[in-house]
């Protein structure tokens, strides 16, 4: 399975620009599963709730979802992306899962990061793995990374690889999703931005780009650079993530004593 990463530099607000710059990027390739950033139509940086919501769409009616439906038809390849979704009075950090065949889900981001807490509501969905024929893809968004109950919670609803949309600013999650693959037997594709916003005067956003996939045995097996718009194009075999055998006494999920764990 060919997988690939789409590290892209958005401007913010400017949505047809951003659609064909990733409408152009991968058209330049062929993969069957592409991961695109977090808000990667809108860029990040809302001044307030008020603002987020002008830029929001709905999901899947709005016109980008429609625009990446399109693409997702015309590679003949699943495509998750981040989008700002509108819902009634309601703003969310969301990412939509598509394909060939049409609209396949949409996940709301749990843990928002920083000033995003004054312009998106809270995630309401469950962590998704959406069945994609050959694979089983798991959710999340960027700050989601810091609590490893997301990719867990992903990993034993049997998910192979976790897509992460993201806009990091945080240097930290780059290796630290090393450990998340190895706690867990998965495949992780983090799909960051590249750039700097600064639409609040004073409140610098500097995106560290590295975009990665990392397999379920803790290697980079791709990292993007820290500036450049770039997509990389890697083959897998999602199978490597079924085997959750450490050596022939240590199973990662078999061993886990859920007896002595404290939940909440």
């Amino acid at each position: 399975m060919k997988i690939g990463i789409v590290q892209t530099h958005p401007v913010f607000g400017d949505i047809d620009r951003n659609l064909k710059k990733i409408t152009d990027l991968i058209s330049s390739q062929s993969a069957d599963l592409y991961v695109l950033p977090e808000l990667c139509t809108t860029g990040y940086q809302f001044k307030d709730r008020k603002e987020a919501l002008a830029l929001a769409e709905s999901i899947p009616e709005g016109p980008s979802t429609k625009k990446i439906l399109e693409l997702a038809q015309d590679t003949q390849a699943f495509l998750i992306a981040g989008l700002a979704e509108r819902n009634g009075e309601k703003v969310y950090n969301s990412a939509i899962t598509v394909g060939p065949d049409g609209f396949i889900g949409c996940y709301r981001k749990a843990h928002l990061f920083g000033a995003e807490k004054n312009c998106f509501s809270p995630g309401d969905t469950p962590f998704p793995v959406f069945d994609l024929g050959s694979t089983r893809v798991g959710v999340m968004i960027c700050f989601d990374w810091r609590f490893p109950e997301s990719m867990r919670s992903l990993a034993l609803d049997g998910a192979d690889i976790v897509a992460h949309p993201s806009n990091l600013v945080l240097p930290d999650c780059p290796q630290s999703m090393i450990t998340r693959c190895l706690e867990n037997g998965v495949f992780a594709i983090t799909a960051d931005r590249v750039g700097a916003e600064e639409r609040i005067p004073g409140q610098t956003m500097k995106f560290i780009g590295q975009s990665q996939i990392v397999d379920p045995y803790g290697k980079v097996l791709a990292r993007a650079s820290q500036d450049k718009e770039e997509i990389i194009i890697v083959e897998i075999d999602p199978q490597k993530a079924r085997n959750k055998a450490i050596n022939s006494n240590n199973n990662l999920f078999e061993d886990r004593r859920v007896d002595l764990y404290r939940r909440g």
